[in-house]
């Protein structure tokens, strides 16, 4: 696999076994305050361009054939005619960073934290340039780049966030470093209200042809590099050593609260004590490709690595036995195969996400007995690194950057309120014809809504080819609906004697229109409604309540 992430091949020796090192490297020394090749960026008004909303709206997804084969059989109906699970809706992205002879950045990993979120970037190809990006997502409707730095000699492979914090893991060329004695590093740099403090930045460089990999356990910081690397723990207040052990090519470090594992991509999943000596091993024989971004972490009694090619292989933690593979499903749009690899894996409730590289980022269903795949995400961009939080998804989508997604799971209290209705099951072409009533909950993806009766939909909704509400029709929500895309708008139209009712948030990529005698009614004190077209209104139209206005359409 070709990924964005470059794990370079070209500088210093060390150690060729993976065998336990008692003393700290005489290499791995620590620096302060390093000025050379470190720029930040004081232009707020690039930062500000940085966010765009170009595709923000409605997420497809290109449902895996088996998958939707065995709920179809379930079912009885053909499943292309059903109205779909998952009503994702596409926030915003972050476009990477981009100055003179930094053009070529791509987004490599993504760490969250309360308000914020820390992106990190390297560069394709052998040049050593990368960047750190700040992103306030306090408000999700409109997230805003507060802080970033540019490195001109030094790739970022992975971040971690903490207690006031950013570590950061990558390569640098040590010959054109004032301070760098090796090639691997780690940096700690203090973050505060969103933006990063540079002038005391505290540096650590072991062996290694590039970092891969930095996790805070507790008070120290455990740094993995690549081939004829280490995997290093520092004492995380001042990066000084405290041990290191020695493997052939180490990709990714996790901890399940108990101990470290470590992935090498020669020899397979290694678990460490303390002290890093290996206690258990589990033997992969997959090609972990060559320079490429591979991650684990621990899921409940298994541990998940990413696999190439293969997928995601799950493995009992404690005996090593192989439990299954998550296999790859491919997007619809034929990417090459050596492209389509298996980066990392995030689980958020019962959805597990595979960034697969160019094959894009997959959505799957877990239970207690099995994981099901859903589909392919719509996202443009190769998915190197995936991170999930409450209601969203944030992808780090190499050189489209930072994607922010929601998943618009319904509130909990919606489902309370509205437990008595059924879960809507149906046509994708929602159609409610003059003299039908009708009330669901649920969460789904619509193509299209026509009322002409009453209709009430209790949860979470998105649909992509917009909404009609016929004269004297009744439309109610309670929840979230998302209508449109920014690249592909469409209208929520309601005519003569027609009523919307909203309590809850309504985002339209596209106009609202309120034609002659149409109303339009928010519910509650908290009703949001965030409209990327504009508000059109004819004669006697009605607005009523209270509502937030995100971009001022009314």
């Amino acid at each position: 696999m070709k990924s964005t992430l470059s794990i370079r091949k070209v500088w210093l020796m060390a150690a060729t076994a993976s065998i336990f090192v008692a003393s700290c490297s005489d290499e791995t020394t620590v620096f302060e305050n390093p000025e050379d090749n470190l720029v930040s960026e004081t232009d707020q008004s690039k930062l500000d361009n940085s966010v765009s909303f170009d595709r923000a709206g409605v997420l497809d997804i290109f449902e895996d054939p088996i998958a939707s084969a065995k709920r179809s059989s379930v079912t009885g109906k053909d499943e292309e005619e059903q109205a779909g699970d998952y009503p994702l809706s596409l926030v915003a992205q972050i476009a990477p960073p981009s100055f003179t002879n930094g053009e070529n950045l791509a987004a490599t990993h993504v760490a969250l934290d309360g308000d914020y979120g820390y992106v990190s970037y390297n560069t394709v190809g052998q040049d050593y340039v990368g960047a750190i990006d700040v992103i306030d997502i306090s408000d999700p409707t409109s997230p805003r780049v507060t802080s970033r730095v540019y490195y001109t000699n030094a790739d970022l492979n992975s971040i971690a966030y903490d207690n006031g914090y950013l570590y950061v893991a990558g390569g640098v060329d040590s010959e054109k470093s004032v301070t760098a004695t090796a090639n691997s590093l780690v940096a700690k740099i203090a973050v505060s209200g969103g933006r990063m403090n540079t002038t005391n930045i505290t540096y650590g460089f072991q062996e290694g042809f590039n970092a891969t990999d930095v996790r805070i356990i507790d008070n120290k910081a455990v740094v993995t590099s690549g081939q004829e690397g280490f995997v290093v723990v520092y004492d995380k207040n001042d990066l000084s050593v405290l041990n290191e052990a020695a493997f052939l090519d180490l990709r990714s470090v996790a901890y399940n609260g108990n101990e470290v594992a470590v992935l090498d991509a020669a020899q397979g999943v290694s678990f460490l004590d303390q002290n890093l000596n290996t206690t258990r091993s589990i033997a992969i024989e997959s090609d972990f490709g060559v320079d490429a971004k591979r991650t684990l972490d621990f899921l409940d009694d298994n541990i998940i690595v990413s696999e190439g090619i293969k997928g995601a292989g799950v493995y009992n933690a404690t005996s090593g036995s192989f439990v299954e593979y998550l296999p790859i499903l491919t997007s619809p749009e034929n990417a090459e195969p050596g492209e389509i690899v298996t980066n990392g894996v995030a689980v958020n409730e019962n959805v597990l996400l595979m960034a697969n590289g160019a094959g894009g980022l997959s959505l799957s269903e877990t239970n207690d007995d099995n994981t099901v795949g859903v589909g392919v995400i719509e996202l443009t961009g190769s998915i190197n690194y995936v991170a999930t939080k409450d209601d969203y998804i944030f992808a780090a989508s190499g050189k489209q950057g930072f994607q922010i997604i929601k998943l618009n799971r319904p509130d909990d209290s919606l489902v309370t309120r509205c437990e008595d209705l059924t879960a809507y099951s149906g046509s994708s072409y929602l159609n409610v014809n003059t003299g039908d009533d009708f009330a669901f909950n649920g969460y789904k993806r619509f193509y299209n809504i026509n009322v002409g009766g009453n209709l009430l939909l209790c949860g979470s909704w998105t649909v992509s080819d917009g909404v009609n509400i016929n004269s004297n029709g009744l439309f109610e929500m309670n929840g979230t609906m998302v209508v449109g895309r920014n690249y592909s708008r469409r209208n929520v139209s309601i005519n003569s004697g027609a009523n919307l009712r909203v309590e809850g948030n309504l985002t339209i990529y596209g106009d609202l229109i309120l034609n002659e005698g149409a109303t339009i009614e928010f519910i509650g004190d908290d009703s949001v409604v965030n409209i990327f077209g504009s508000v059109t209104r004819g004669a006697d139209t009605t607005v009523e309540g209270t509502f937030r206005d995100v971009r001022g359409a009314f």
